[in-house]
Order: C-alpha cells, then sequence, then structure tokens
C-alpha cells in the first residue's frame, strides 16, 4: 500500500522576553506563511488521515493555521517526543501510527524535519533533496511517499516526492 508523508516544520516563531523555547509563538509571518502551506497541502496532496504535531506553542499554532480551512475531524496526537526528537526518534513514532493511515502529517522542528526526510528518501539526486540539504525553512513541507506500512518505515525505504516552501 501506498501511504503519504507530510512534514511540516511549523512557521517563523516570534521571540518574546522571558518565553521559554517551548512556548514561543508564531509571528505574523509565521501565521500567514502557515496558512499558505495548509492551502498548498490541501490543494496538492491527498487529504490528511491524522496529523502528529509536537507540543510546543508554535507548532501548534502552525497547526491551527494551516488547518484553518480543513475539515475539523481530522485527529491530531500531540506528542511531547517530537519536541527536541532526533531523526531516529521522529521515525520510531511514525513507525506507532494505525495502519488505516494513508496520509500521515507529522509538524515539527529543525533540524529534525530535515534529517529525516532525507535519511527516509531513496534518492538523494533530486531537486527536493538539494534544496532540503541547502536549508528547511519555516513552513516549509516535505512530501514523502511511502510503500508498505508504517511499521516498516527505515532509512532508504521512502520516496521524496516534493518540497515546498510556502511564501
Amino acid at each position: 500500500m501506498m501511504r503519504t508523508l507530510i512534514l511540516l516544520r511549523h512557521g517563523k516563531s516570534a521571540y518574546p522576553d522571558d518565553v521559554s523555547d517551548h512556548e514561543r509563538p508564531l509571528s505574523p509571518r509565521g501565521r500567514r506563511e502557515a496558512g499558505l502551506a495548509g492551502r498548498w497541502i490541501r490543494a496538492t496532496l491527498p487529504p490528511v488521515d491524522t496529523v502528529l504535531c509536537s507540543t510546543a506553542t508554535r507548532t501548534r499554532k502552525t497547526l491551527a493555521e494551516a488547518t484553518a480551512e480543513a475539515p475539523e475531524d481530522i485527529p491530531v496526537d500531540y506528542r511531547d517526543a517530537l519536541y527536541g526528537a532526533t531523526p531516529d526518534e521522529l521515525v520510531a513514532e511514525i513507525r506507532d501510527v494505525g495502519e488505516d493511515v494513508r496520509t500521515l502529517l507529522v509538524v515539527g522542528h529543525e533540524p529534525t524535519l530535515s534529517a529525516t526526510a532525507l535519511a527516509l528518501a531513496t534518492d538523494l539526486t533530486g531537486d527536493a533533496a538539494q534544496q532540503i540539504a541547502e536549508k528547511f525553512p519555516t513552513s516549509a513541507v516535505a512530501v514523502l511517499t511511502v510503500h508498505g506500512d508504517w511499521a516498516d518505515l527505515a532509512p532508504g525505504h521512502a520516496e521524496l516526492a516534493d518540497f515546498h516552501i510556502a511564501r
């Protein structure tokens, strides 16, 4: 079975005084670009079945902006483990997703998302891989095609299908 893995980096954050990194909000630019990313996802990709999202404020707000125009019944699993996760830890979280999920959206952080996308990709010579290796900016979206079950996800077992920078 073919599955779609969407990796969305949180929007540009603000840096208010006396606010911890975990609690930083989105900047106005971050809110706008997260909305653009969400519109691109809905216009370009299969409908999202479920979401894994870091518990950081900026990822939760990115998800809210990105899904503002989406159906309200998409299940969201907020996971503390995604904040500060390594690529291996992120892949482990994805492996736990139910097999009924065909399209999974992960909202997370750098450098984890770029390292994960490149580790999972079978081919690193395409434009998308080169762009990701150069920079995975805020509100950017990496799309991977996964053949098989989430539980079997491993390095070098997905196709890097697209990379979009919401601007």
